[in-house]
């Protein structure tokens, strides 16, 4: 059901176009791909499509629970132990968010869908400032996808990247660019998208994560500038120090309501994506690992009962890269539908909520930024401490709550790494790219490669779609030299300590 609101949506637009026109030129028109679509549906399909691969936990498609060890796996145990050959991984995952380097017209994929719509928008007839507004919004989605994928790959295809226009399907042998030079990049595009909007104007109302709310987008372009600055902070401190404190000063997530992503997925249209996979499949693929439900054991901490179920009055996790019996372990289910506090209901029903950049995870990039001597309004211990709070309020948690863990558990300066690093992938749980960045980036919690781990290391990065090695295959030989092979243990450019 996860596309079936554009698909019904292209269907009476083709119904509408064929019923209208009797004459024989009509026959030769696709009524799979019409010519004109509204641009407002590429980019909700687009929204689909980007918020559904990122938090799937399918494992055909996104297993970066996996690289950060929050999730253990019961029976099939390939995924867990890194084996992205059998099922290709880096192939859909690449394919998904952008369909590939060439991205003929009308092909799947986020980027080559915000890529026709940018093209639809421009013969729409809407004023100055909606229109505008509306380039914005596809600009700032087609950002974060591409920020995805240099975190994911490192040097990719990009300036050359998604040319097919019709009548010019493009080319599949398609250089690759410096990740760096991408990066630097993705922030002077924010910074045009941002100076675009017009927030006495709404956007597109087909928008599924803000309904055209421009002051939301403002917020959210400033904060993946944010995201995208710290990131950069030990690759190059003094830009990364530029870039972060202009973008705090331009107005950051101040609240959970400001989260980019859905607060809800929207019934009859199509479900969160983990409940796609936990629930409705009908399987028992996975349960919390032991080194994550430990950890906070360790550390008494109460969203333990907003994520997990008990076995035998406890937290139990599974082992990671093992085989586990589903029924011994703590799981992620629930059997209480109007439950807001108890068994994982926050999760994995069908509605449950989905980010893709939240206020939590903001204010724990404020909290290391301050660390780094950023001035981004506030200390490390404070932000700590509101980033916490932040987590737990996005589960249901009230701040009274939150200050007892925080009381247990403060802010360590002595190592701000360790301490921010271990509370960040806490709270990421679920959020597996989120979660991926922030360990590599301050380098906790470590991670063990499994005994039976079918690649080298714990991957700090995907290898290359297979499918660029026969269609760019020149290309992507020339890159993998570059950052040093294409192994799972390439460090991306960022990724430096």
């Amino acid at each position: 059901m996860k596309k079936i609101f554009l698909i019904l949506s292209l269907i009476s637009l083709t119904v509408i176009t064929n019923s209208c026109e009797r004459d024989i030129t009509s026959l030769n028109e696709d009524p799979k791909h019409p010519s004109v679509v509204p641009s407002g549906l590429l980019v909700a399909s687009a929204e689909q499509e980007l918020i559904s691969q990122l938090l799937t936990p399918n494992v055909n498609n996104n297993i970066s629970r996996f690289f950060t060890q929050q999730w253990a796996q019961t029976t099939y145990i390939d995924e867990s132990n890194y084996d992205m050959v059998t099922r290709p991984i880096p192939r859909n995952h690449y394919n998904r968010m952008m369909a590939s380097s060439s991205a003929t017209v009308h092909s799947p994929g986020v980027l080559s869908a915000l890529r026709d719509a940018r093209q639809f928008l421009q013969n729409e007839s809407l004023s100055a400032a909606k229109k505008s507004n509306n380039e914005a919004i596809i600009e700032l989605i087609s950002v974060y996808a591409w920020a995805n994928l240099v975190d994911t790959y490192g040097d990719l295809p990009y300036f050359g990247a998604l040319k097919a226009i019709p009548g010019n399907p493009g080319a599949s042998e398609i250089p690759y660019d410096d990740a760096k030079t991408i990066y630097v990049d993705l922030i002077k595009r924010i910074d045009a998208a941002t100076a675009m909007i017009n927030t006495n104007e709404s956007g597109y109302t087909d928008d599924l994560f803000y309904k055209g709310n421009m002051v939301n987008w403002e917020k959210m372009g400033n904060s993946l500038k944010f995201r995208l600055a710290v990131t950069l902070s030990d690759a190059d401190p003094t830009l990364a120090k530029t870039h972060a404190e202009a973008a705090y000063a331009a107005g950051l997530f101040t609240a959970k309501e400001d989260n980019f992503g859905l607060t809800a997925f929207p019934s009859g249209l199509f479900a969160n994506p983990v409940y796609q996979d936990v629930v409705q499949s009908g399987r028992n693929d996975f349960v919390p690992s032991e080194m994550l439900v430990d950890y906070m054991n360790s550390t008494s901490d109460p969203r333990r009962g907003r994520w997990f179920t008990k076995v035998g009055g406890a937290f139990v996790g599974g082992v990671y890269g093992s085989g586990n019996s589903f029924g011994a372990y703590s799981h992620m289910t629930s059997s209480k539908p109007n439950d807001v506090g108890e068994d994982g209901y926050m999760l994995i029903t069908e509605n449950a909520q989905g980010f893709l950049l939240d206020y939590s995870e903001i204010t724990f990039l404020r909290a290391e930024a301050a660390a780094r001597g950023f001035n981004v309004g506030g200390t490390p211990a404070v932000l700590y401490g509101e980033a916490i709070t932040a987590s737990m309020g996005e589960y249901g948690m009230s701040p009274t709550v939150a200050a007892t863990f925080i009381a247990a558990n403060p802010y360590d300066a002595t190592n701000w790494r360790k301490s921010i690093g271990f509370q960040a992938w806490v709270a990421m749980f679920n959020k597996g790219f989120q979660a991926w960045n922030f360990a590599r980036r301050l380098n906790y919690p470590v991670f063990e490669n499994p005994a039976d781990s079918a690649v080298e290391a714990v991957p700090v990065r995907m290898k290359y779609s297979d499918q660029e090695y026969l269609l760019n295959a020149t290309n992507v030989a020339a890159a993998a030299a570059k950052i040093g092979g294409d192994k799972v243990s390439t460090k991306v450019f960022w990724d430096v300590n």
